[in-house]
């Protein structure tokens, strides 16, 4: 099984070569995206029998992860703005979330197993949302001096 986590660590070290992200933007990154992806899995496990339940929880936490992730980068957000690009950033990642909903069905149920599937795919969706987001607002940076 392909470790989502780790496929989108790879494509932004990459992305990372290839622009000027600083080693502590970097690091803030880190932080950012595996606090929020931490507290992701403890909501997708704690809530894995109660279908749906996890995404109302989840959004707070994803929500934060951008803020952040707009104060490492000098990107100027409000709550309001952080919400869109939440929006957009799932619209973008259909299959993951179709994924998610599928594991979700099959085995969510299940005590003990569905709680570490659930853990799993709601850290690993948070964690690819932080660096696709983090991606967008090194460019954005870039391109409007912030």
């Amino acid at each position: 099984m392909v470790n989502v986590q780790n496929v989108e660590q790879n494509q932004f070290n990459k992305y990372k070569e290839e622009h000027i992200i600083t080693d502590e933007q970097n690091k803030k990154c880190h932080v950012a995206i595996h606090t929020a992806s931490t507290a992701a899995a403890g909501i997708g496990a704690g809530l894995a029998q109660l279908p749906g339940a996890d995404s109302a929880a989840l959004v707070p936490v994803q929500i934060t992860m951008i803020l952040a992730l707009g104060n490492i980068f000098n990107i100027p957000l409000t709550d309001s703005m952080a919400k869109t690009v939440l929006s957009e950033t799932v619209a973008t990642m259909g299959g993951k979330i179709a994924a998610k909903a599928a594991a979700n069905l099959l085995v969510g149920w299940v005590p003990g197993v569905g709680n570490a599937v659930n853990a799993s795919v709601a850290a690993g969706i948070t964690e690819s949302l932080g660096w696709l987001i983090a991606k967008d607002f090194d460019r954005e940076s870039q391109r409007n001096g912030y």
